[in-house]
């Protein structure tokens, strides 16, 4: 199955609950009711009502404004920037509990193995031994290795030990996997800050990235998170899951307006491969109904 045939199946839930107030796109004049309903079904996909909003009116002033709706779309979802280049290449991967953080790792791990890199995971979530156990099936599943503690052990101290191994032993991808973090719990939020400080010691310039995983349906809730998180570990991109068990994948379009990160994967299912790399226009192409095939 190609990359647009899975990213388009993974939307499905989110495109259904569009098609039925979405005008065919070969309209050339759309009536004030429909230009209604098509931001009421913005904001229901949880594109936010600002964004919608904007959206709409952008496109009420153009001959085309169904492709002009979709090019808009798009240009709020593209983030240019580069992920930076190291070796070894140190990722800070953090999110709160039930985004599926630790699968996204594994996946991620899966597709640097693919590349011929040698991998190692530092599992840094040492306040639940389940956490270790889940994470251990999935770097095995990836063909990677892992740096371990004892359960309770100082999650720095694991971030730091991995580090120093994976320069010693010639990794070239460092992944670092982070307790689920409430983000409003001030405590674990400073434990996390400390990761981040002592991963800056193990190796100077690091992490290179800082990757937040969001569950694409948790709407709102998501905005608070990445905000959050940003201030204390610096998010330098964004993942967006499960978007193919919710209606809600327009939040990605509100999460891209508001904090200007890039997108650099979603995840449309639990395979290995279900975690693809962002592309804006497959994915207006996925998530609006009446459109074409994108080529490739």
């Amino acid at each position: 199955m190609s990359l647009f045939s899975r990213l388009s199946q993974g939307l499905r839930k989110s495109r259904e609950s569009l098609t039925s107030l979405f005008p065919g796109q070969a309209k050339e004049k759309l009536s004030d009711t429909e230009w209604q309903d098509i931001e009421d079904a913005l904001v229901m996909a949880d594109c936010g009502a600002q964004v919608a909003m904007d959206l709409v009116t952008q496109a009420k002033k153009s001959k085309q404004p169904i492709q002009t709706l979709k090019a808009n779309m798009q240009a709020i979802l593209t983030n240019n920037t580069p992920i930076r280049e190291a070796k070894p290449f140190v990722l800070l991967i953090a999110g709160v509990n039930g985004t599926g953080k630790t699968t996204t790792i594994g996946k991620l791990a899966h597709m640097y193995a693919k590349q011929n890199k040698k991998v190692l995971i530092g599992a840094a979530d040492t306040f639940r031994a389940a956490a270790v156990e889940q994470l251990s099936v999935w770097v095995e599943r990836a063909g990677a290795d892992m740096v371990k503690q004892a359960e309770g052990a100082d999650p720095a101290s694991v971030a730091f030990d991995t580090i120093s191994r994976g320069i010693s032993k010639n990794y070239d991808v460092i992944i670092i996997d982070t307790a689920g973090r409430v983000q409003t719990d001030t405590g674990l939020m400073n434990e996390l800050a400390k990761v981040y400080r002592v991963m800056g010691k193990a190796l100077d310039g690091c992490p290179h990235e800082v990757w937040h995983v969001v569950d694409g349906g948790t709407g709102q809730n998501a905005i608070a998170q990445v905000e959050k998180f940003r201030e204390v570990i610096h998010t330098t991109g964004l993942i967006v899951t499960k978007l193919d068990g919710t209606g809600k994948g327009g939040i990605l379009l509100q999460l891209c307006d508001r904090f200007k990160l890039p997108v650099r994967y979603v995840g449309v299912g639990e395979a290995l491969e279900d975690l693809m790399p962002f592309n804006p226009s497959a994915y207006v192409d996925s998530l609006l109904p009446q459109t074409s095939h994108p080529e490739g």
